[in-house]
């Protein structure tokens, strides 16, 4: 019987890139990896590195190097090249980076013939994955982006210390921008299954310092925090882009917030942002609709709102 093997390109491989690769590797989510980065050697010493990984894991990957025009063969391509932001400097300070690195990596990879899932992590995220939307012309569904995936990952770990209990507990997302305009949908916040605000209210002298407000601020900020003290974020975006890898490569339907190109979801067209999706084997199969409060639902379009203007600053339709 012949078996089709799982194949992912990871596009730069640098701390995401590679931290990304790691996280495959010890968790056998595919039977290749193909490092690609701008040096060549980098790409090769990455993969040198990850397959004396093997005498170590339960299964065997295959990694090695290998360029833009090889990608023809692959089901899943993971952006993580782009721009990195400077101390003061915000997400969508490095677009125009960033755009140029995507158009040059975009145009060569769908010049070989790629066919497959884009899954993209570079900054600023949203537009990015919106604009290798654009230059790849593939469907909206097989563009996915890393979006607030990371973000509702940082809201769970906080609210786990709060209430003393295991992260994945905690049920609940930040949408919008992965930037500084996303918000936490805390009318969908559930512990245990039960609404978080229901539990506040309940126990009041139990949780009268818990400061919603500061929560989701600790959640938006935790990424600088991080960034500003060591240079960079990589283990938990690498294992947020390896964990939406494995859903599409085996088929899960877990439902994962990334950035989603919305075509009419939740009022919103020409747009990408971070929203509840379902993702399986062709990609996102299918967006979840949260029915948001009045004060959310105005957060998320003011959030819409500063990423549309992003994607029009890159006059998208008169370039391509």
């Amino acid at each position: 019987m012949k078996s089709k093997s799982r194949k992912v390109a990871i596009v730069g491989a640098g701390m995401v890139g590679s931290s990304c690769a790691y996280s495959m590797v010890n968790q056998a989510i595919c039977d290749e990896i193909m490092m690609i980065d701008r040096t060549y050697d980098r790409a090769m010493a990455q993969a040198l590195d990850l397959s004396h990984c093997m005498d170590f894991t339960s299964t065997r990957t295959k990694v090695y190097a290998g360029t833009h025009s090889d990608c023809a063969g692959m089901d899943v391509v993971i952006l993580t090249a782009g721009a990195n932001p400077k101390a003061g400097q915000t997400r969508l300070d490095v677009l125009e980076a960033s755009a140029v690195i995507t158009r040059e990596i975009i145009t060569n990879i769908m010049a070989g013939g790629f066919d497959g899932i884009f899954v993209v992590a570079a900054n600023p995220v949203d537009i990015v994955t919106y604009m290798v939307w654009k230059i790849s012309g593939l469907p909206r569904h097989r563009i996915i982006g890393t979006g607030t995936s990371i973000d509702s990952s940082r809201l769970k770990t906080l609210l786990s210390d709060v209430f003393s209990i295991d992260p994945r507990s905690v049920n609940g997302y930040a949408l919008g921008e992965h930037g500084e305009s996303q918000f936490v949908a805390w009318s969908h916040v559930t512990i245990g299954g039960k609404p978080i605000l229901q539990i506040m209210d309940q126990h009041r002298e139990r949780f009268q310092h818990l400061d919603l407000e500061d929560i989701s601020r600790k959640t938006k900020d935790a990424g600088w925090e991080i960034f500003t003290k060591k240079g960079s974020t990589h283990f938990g975006i690498g294992s947020a882009l390896a964990y939406i890898t494995r859903s599409i490569l085996n088929d899960e339907h877990k439902i994962i917030a990334v950035s989603a190109i919305l075509d009419g979801e939740y009022g919103q067209s020409g747009v990408c942002t971070g929203v509840p999706a379902i993702i399986g084997n062709t990609g996102i199969q299918e967006l979840l609709e949260l029915n948001l409060n009045t004060g959310e639902a105005e957060k998320f379009n003011t959030s819409c709102s500063i990423v549309r203007s992003g994607i029009e600053s890159l006059h998208l339709e008169d370039s391509i």
